[in-house]
């Protein structure tokens, strides 16, 4: 989760950076991301901070649908030759080495890095009853949202999408689409500095009074907890300046075995008094079990070779000149 939040600093600085016209250096971008996802993150109830969630979301929606329109309005892609024929280049079925698949393989991942956070979602429900049916519309509508979305602005930009996809559109309509997002960004931050926070936040006053009353302990070790968590996500937004290569980490290394292996785990887990005793077994359980040990397995494969994939398309990107250096002042969205 700190990692998330740091790739959320990390796109805040590229929103101040496009709309700024990279008015100073990014890392003073970084550094607002920060103080104001700190701020926002040590509000401590899950239900005051949904309140600024649905902002979050509806920027974000509606800053992607002014990028998807945009892209389908205008002549070409800003990436593209302005003048004489150019080619979208579109691709079906590419044909990548074994260390780029991997490396995309931990971006997909990463698009659903939230599912960790379904723990605290559901401990802090009035009705954890509902979680489920929460979960299943929350995880549907998303992934539609992603193909939908992703197959419109791929169509109209072939090769020359950009990453983050926001600057695709060109100077005027990156201003104004990552204007519109920096609600949505700074919430992501706020969302993945608050839960890890939160997290430490109770194993450190597990069993003590000051868990749950308004003592000074109390407020000292919550503010510290979110204050570690933040500063911990900043070093890692400046330590990896580069957007995809980062989420592409995070997505392998870390989303792989919490999104995949944990659950699947989980479940054989919850189902082993059916393993104990063979009057319980039916075809569900045979089927369940088979489908999570493929899922563990695959989720080990991803978590090496993703990881495998990523940390060699960080070292060519620093190798090639394509990025900065860590804690770099330049524009980070000269061409993302």
């Amino acid at each position: 989760m700190t990692f998330i939040a740091g790739s959320a600093f990390l796109s805040v600085s590229i929103a101040l950076n496009a709309i700024s016209l990279h008015a100073t250096c990014t890392q003073v971008f970084v550094v607002v991301g920060l103080i104001i996802c700190y701020g926002l993150a040590s509000i401590q109830t899950l239900d005051r901070v949904s309140y600024i969630g649905w902002i979050g979301l509806t920027s974000i929606i509606v800053a992607v649908l002014t990028l998807t329109i945009s892209v389908g309005v205008e002549d070409r892609p800003a990436a593209a030759n302005q003048t004489g024929p150019w080619e979208k280049d579109l691709i079906l079925f590419g044909n990548p080495t074994f260390a780029e698949a991997a490396d995309a393989l931990g971006t997909l991942i990463f698009a659903f890095g939230a599912t960790p956070a379904f723990f605290n979602v559901i401990a802090e429900m009035k009705d954890p009853r509902d979680f489920t049916k929460a979960a299943c519309m929350a995880q549907a509508l998303i992934t539609m949202v992603y193909v939908t979305l992703s197959i419109v602005v791929y169509y109209y930009c072939g090769q020359y999408v950009a990453s983050p996809a926001l600057g695709s559109a060109g100077v005027l309509m990156k201003r104004i689409c990552y204007g519109v997002a920096i609600p949505g960004l700074l919430v992501s931050g706020l969302l993945f500095t608050h839960l890890p926070a939160k997290y430490v936040f109770v194993r450190l006053l597990r069993g003590s009074q000051h868990l749950s009353r308004n003592t000074v302990t109390h407020w000292v070790v919550w503010l510290g907890s979110v204050a570690g968590c933040a500063l911990f996500s900043y070093i890692i937004a400046s330590a990896i300046p580069f957007f995809g290569d980062l989420i592409s980490l995070v997505g392998a290394l870390f989303g792989t075995p919490l999104v995949i292996s944990l659950e699947s785990g989980m479940w054989i887990y919850y189902s082993w008094d059916q393993w104990q005793f063979a009057d319980r077994r039916g075809k569900w359980f045979y089927t369940g079990l088979v489908l999570n040990s493929f899922l563990i397995l695959v989720g080990a494969f991803i978590t090496v070779a993703g990881t495998y994939g990523s940390v060699l398309a960080i070292k060519a990107s620093f190798d090639d000149g394509s990025v900065g250096s860590v804690w770099s002042c330049a524009d980070n969205s000269a061409s993302t």
